[in-house]
């Protein structure tokens, strides 16, 4: 029961993850495991990542219009952009450098942006297999290290202010090459390496409509995802003639697609009180899970699943002179159901008859997750502070049914996420240099208990944020996550 119980959901993690990209604010993102992940995604940049990323009653000058391409409206200047990005895991747990290009033109109705990035995966220590010089390697030539990766991404946003109304509207478009999505490698337990390939697109349609004191956003989104993973495994078999073992190589083809449709409404609106403002967003996602991944932990293919996510926002900000404030509060609830299909006819524990095709194992997750942002910046002349507190609180419930066994789990997990920000800009009479850095903890490589074994099974060890079933209480081996960004804006005049 237990590995069927690890088996069904492992999977849908890997494609969540790749969702929570800063481009994709209005994807949702699904997490089971409180995994020490990277910032991979963050290849663009975000005036508000210093203060947290406080975003529903604060302005984000660089980052609102790769989110609603609608809101390029507020693009006050043509201006070219590089935002390099550094990341690291504390533990060997891998790293990442990021080096994207970015243009933004504003003409008179018209607008628009584009964005180059490259970018390379250093590989977490993982798992290798070693194998002793007496053991007869059979396959093709190892190699030493896996070391890193290379990722391509692509971004593209244009939009009009429809006359000499309220409204305007825009269109975006992304996608990216990936040859590594960070931590995957560490979800086949007992493979000797994984050669990842496939890529992410997202589309998007916006409005937005700006009034004397009032402001309304509109975004349709459709996410499309789909990753090859090439899986090696080592088998060792005993060779009678020869008296000593072989170690033969064995490759597993396992494919990884999610498709997203989402929406998102957000409104805001100036108060009373000089420099107040409040503002509020509710998003939807319907993702379905076509292809989920064979994983070593699984080892149930063809499984599919559908996800319902929901998120209602709320913050106020406060603008005085050189000082902005802001605060969201963020409720997440989210419904997801994955099962087992029967590749043949099986008799049920009571000698019930399930067809092929039919559910022999059926998952419900529950989660409420709440998330708290409070972020301040201050101005002084040319120079520039910021500071910011994210906290993550992630709560879920996990029901199982197996219609095989007739058997009922259920599993209730919960963990809390620290991320406190920090930032600076430096403004010059023909450019604009900031930096922003995070460091989250309250994360890492996380396992479960074996209570047959007394000590804890890291084989769930994974980056990014990923859907993991866990088969027993949750274990963690603490590791935290370092992040520096780096951007200088040049504007055209």
């Amino acid at each position: 029961m237990r590995l069927s119980f690890v088996r069904t959901l492992a999977a849908l993690a890997a494609l969540i993850s790749i969702q929570a990209m800063p481009l994709a604010a209005q994807l949702v993102p699904i997490r089971t495991v409180p995994v020490a992940s990277g910032d991979q995604f963050l290849v663009l940049p975000s005036s508000n990542l210093g203060m947290a990323g406080v975003r529903f009653a604060v302005n984000d000058s660089l980052g609102d219009p790769w989110v609603n391409p609608a809101k390029g409206v507020f693009i006050e200047e043509s201006s070219f952009l590089g935002s390099p990005t550094f990341y690291g895991i504390s533990d060997n747990g891998g790293s990442g450098k990021t080096f994207p290009l970015a243009g933004l033109f504003r003409g008179a109705d018209w607008f628009g942006g584009a964005s180059l990035a490259m970018q390379q995966v250093d590989n977490s220590s993982g798992n290798r297999i070693f194998i002793d010089p007496f053991v007869q390697w059979i396959g093709p030539q190892r190699r030493l290290t896996d070391a890193s990766s290379r990722n391509l991404y692509a971004s593209g946003f244009l939009g009009r202010r429809l006359g000499t109304g309220p409204w305007s509207i825009g269109v975006a478009a992304s996608t990216a090459h990936l040859d590594a999505v960070d931590g995957v490698d560490l979800l086949y337990a007992g493979a000797d390496r994984i050669d990842q390939s496939g890529s992410v697109s997202d589309l998007r349609v916006g409005f937005y409509r700006e009034g004397d004191r009032e402001r309304l956003s509109i975004i349709l989104v459709n996410n499309r995802i789909s990753m090859t993973h090439d899986v090696t495994y080592v088998d060792f078999i005993w060779d009678d003639p020869i008296q000593r073992p072989i170690a033969q190589a064995r490759i597993e083809i396992n494919e990884d697609q999610t498709r997203t449709w989402g929406g998102q409404l957000s409104w805001d609106r100036d108060l009373e009180a000089p420099g107040w403002r409040v503002g509020a967003a509710a998003t939807v996602n319907r993702k379905s899970h076509p292809k989920i991944p064979n994983y070593s932990i699984q080892n149930i293919p063809r499984d599919p699943g559908t996800t319902w996510a929901y998120e209602a926002g709320f913050g106020f900000g406060r603008t005085r002179g050189p000082t902005t404030f802001g605060i969201d509060v963020v409720l997440q609830p989210i419904w997801s159901e994955t099962w087992q299909e029967a590749d043949k006819d099986v008799t049920t524990s009571d000698g019930k008859l399930i067809k092929a095709g039919g559910r022999t194992i059926e998952n419900e997750f529950f989660f409420t997750n709440v998330i708290l942002r409070a972020g301040l910046a201050h101005q002084l002349k040319d120079i520039g502070l910021q500071g910011g507190l994210e906290g993550r609180s992630y709560d879920y419930t996990l029901e199982q049914t197996n219609h095989v066994e007739n058997s009922f789990r259920d599993q209730d997990e919960s963990w809390m996420e620290w991320t406190p920000t920090f930032g600076a800009t430096l403004r010059f009479s023909d450019l604009e240099l900031r930096y922003a850095g995070r460091l989250t903890t309250g994360t890492g490589q996380p396992g479960t208990v074996q209570a047959w074994r007394g000590e804890a099974d890291t084989a769930l060890r994974a980056g990014a944020d990923f859907i993991v079933a866990p088969e027993a209480p949750l274990t963690l081996q603490d590791a935290s996550v370092l992040t520096h960004q780096l951007t200088l804006r040049i504007p055209i005049r």
